[in-house]
């Protein structure tokens, strides 16, 4: 891991099994199954449901910073806690919520490499009991907005506004190129029309990860998106339908191979493919 840009982001299941007692170390489990974590899960850490605590609930957007520091402070967090966040799928939503933390200000928060499905084929120690944990005294910070991007920049870029932007688009090939307007298991994230932001390239975000849910080396990363043009000079956005396997993509690009301007664009597929008039490539 030493190759990445940061590398201090990234800890190895060893590194969590000798911090499971650390009173200054919090585990924080988000999987795309919200009943994963309730089947067994690491000694002490803490199951989010993203769909409860990630997110608002009439209106969609991310989860508001009083329901963050509610959260946090519920699982014993405190501003300087090191959180690692870990889950199921190649660590999908487990980067969500590292993007959701970094938007909000948290100082150390790490990615436990290879997430659930490395822990358990390691035959590590993983329990049904529920943690207790003495309530934290968590504060956010400001937002930092240079970390995500929104609908009228988006439209903007679509209709080729914005020079040095490169697009990822991180969803399926038939996603893509709009055979899909969602999957088939999940109708609720489906859009008015399929297809793809004009300029776009299509980067799936798994190709970022080995057959163990780890993640590829540097050398590997950068040939895979800079054979697609998307290089650190640009100023980068990574979208999917709902942005969390985008959130996947954003942290490789910043966090691993170092880019300096990479957004998350959490509205994605289900907002830009119903926009009226937004620009749609096939």
């Amino acid at each position: 891991m030493a190759d990445y840009a940061h590398p201090e982001v990234l800890v190895d299941t060893e590194w969590v099994a000798q911090h499971l007692n650390d009173p200054k170390v919090r585990l924080l489990e988000v999987d795309v199954d919200t009943t994963a974590y309730d089947t067994g899960h690491i000694p002490g850490a803490v199951g989010l449901n993203w769909k409860s605590d990630l997110e608002t609930g009439l209106q969609r957007d991310i989860a508001s910073r009083e329901q963050i520091e509610n959260l946090l402070s519920n699982a014993g967090v405190s501003d300087d806690t090191t959180i690692v966040v870990y889950g199921d799928n190649n660590n999908w939503f487990a980067t969500y919520a590292f993007w959701l933390l970094k938007y909000y200000g948290h100082q150390d928060v790490r990615v436990m490499n290879g997430g659930r499905a490395k822990w358990a084929a390691e035959g590590k120690q993983m329990v049904t009991d529920m943690p207790q944990h003495p309530r934290g005294n968590y504060k956010t910070k400001e937002p930092d907005e240079s970390l995500r991007a929104l609908r009228d920049e988006m439209l903007q870029i679509g209709k080729g506004g914005q020079a040095n932007t490169a697009l990822v688009d991180v969803r399926g090939p038939r996603e893509f190129s709009g055979e899909l307007l969602a999957p088939e298991n999940l109708p609720q994230e489906g859009s008015q029309r399929g297809g793809h932001i004009p300029g776009a390239k299509n980067i799936v975000w798994s190709q970022a990860v080995r057959e163990d849910a780890t993640f590829k080396s540097a050398d590997e990363l950068k040939e895979l998106y800079g054979n697609q043009g998307v290089t650190p000079d640009k100023d980068v956005v990574a979208y999917c339908r709902i942005g969390e396997r985008s959130s996947h993509t954003w942290f490789v690009l910043k966090y691993l191979l170092g880019y300096n301007n990479v957004r998350n664009y959490d509205g994605s597929w289900t907002e830009y493919g119903s926009l009226v008039g937004a620009p749609v490539e096939k």
